[in-house]
């Protein structure tokens, strides 16, 4: 919206008028994109081929590696997921990911840590979660961490949602969990989106995890709650992930591995310039958080 005050009255009217152009001020913002975080994490390391630090989990008719490119793709038969071939107790992991644009409600394109396979009805997950959407409306990028079982059964997720400042299936953007003892960030462009701090052991998985992708058909809650389900007379459903890079330390490693630094100070938590380009974000395009939802039980999430 574009409006002059060359002829606005001096009344009600023009302090109205003031009003709307400053509700419109954050995305005019938000179109230029966050503040520079200062610290480029994903600069410290170099990028693998998909061979290199994973395998084909399951659907491996819906999965293909091209000149360093990994798409897979989701219609009425399957979906297709991948694995890293060793879990790790602490790092960083990303990759550069594009979606698809269109009617994509219904379904889930993921990058995320889990050791659901080593703890049945037990693990721990760490999620980056694109949920689908309909035709006139954006992604929603979906954080989440589950502890010791939360996501198993009798469901306790810690759920940050978000828009992001760009359109996601015009190119690809850098995705990435950094994973340390004392916290987890989730970053975009090396953007840090969310700090989610260990602030007791309940708390906080701890156990290794292995690093995982995959797209599947989520109809029953990833797009509105499950109102919009995934529509095949727009299949195939195709995620593309590129520029992987898996840095950390491995489950067997020893105790002296160290993760890599979460701040260019080395020492944990965010810098200034961190704080504030997160701080943009969530004020911009933060559309949900577990601890502010009213429903929601407040004993089962004690971090709140």
């Amino acid at each position: 919206m574009v409006m002059s005050l060359q002829y606005c009255p001096p009344d009600m009217a023009c302090i109205w008028v003031l009003m709307m152009m400053m509700m419109t001020v954050p995305s005019i913002v938000g179109a230029q994109g966050p503040p520079p975080p200062g610290y480029y994490p994903s600069s410290r390391f170099n990028a693998i081929n998909f061979d290199q630090g994973f395998r084909n989990r399951w659907g491996p008719q819906h999965q293909i590696v091209d000149k360093g490119t990994l798409t897979i793709w989701l219609d009425s038969t399957s979906g297709s997921g991948f694995k890293s071939l060793q879990p790790y107790r602490s790092g960083y992991f990303s990759a550069a990911v594009k979606l698809q644009p269109g009617y994509t409600a219904g379904v889930n394109t993921c990058f995320y840590l889990s050791n659901n396979e080593d703890y049945p009805g037990n693990h721990d997950e760490v999620d980056i979660e694109f949920l689908g959407t309909t035709l006139d409306k954006p992604y929603t990028l979906q954080t989440n961490v589950y502890i010791t079982g939360s996501g198993d059964g009798n469901i306790i997720g810690r759920e940050m949602k978000f828009h992001l400042w760009f359109d996601p299936t015009e190119d690809f953007h850098n995705y990435a969990i950094l994973w340390t003892p004392d916290e987890i960030i989730f970053l975009v462009d090396d953007v840090p989106i969310r700090r989610y701090p260990r602030k007791s052991d309940a708390t906080f998985p701890m156990r290794p995890m292995w690093v995982y992708g995959s797209i599947w058909d989520a109809s029953s809650w990833a797009t509105e709650n499950g109102k919009y389900k995934a529509d095949y007379q727009y299949q195939p459903f195709v995620g593309k992930y590129t520029n992987f890079k898996v840095s950390g330390c491995p489950a067997a490693s020893p105790t002296s591995c160290q993760p890599p630094p979460t701040s260019p100070s080395g020492s944990g938590g965010l810098s200034h310039q961190q704080e504030a380009a997160m701080e943009w974000v969530q004020r911009n395009y933060k559309v949900y958080y577990y601890c502010e939802d009213p429903s929601r039980d407040r004993t089962l999430t004690p971090e709140c």
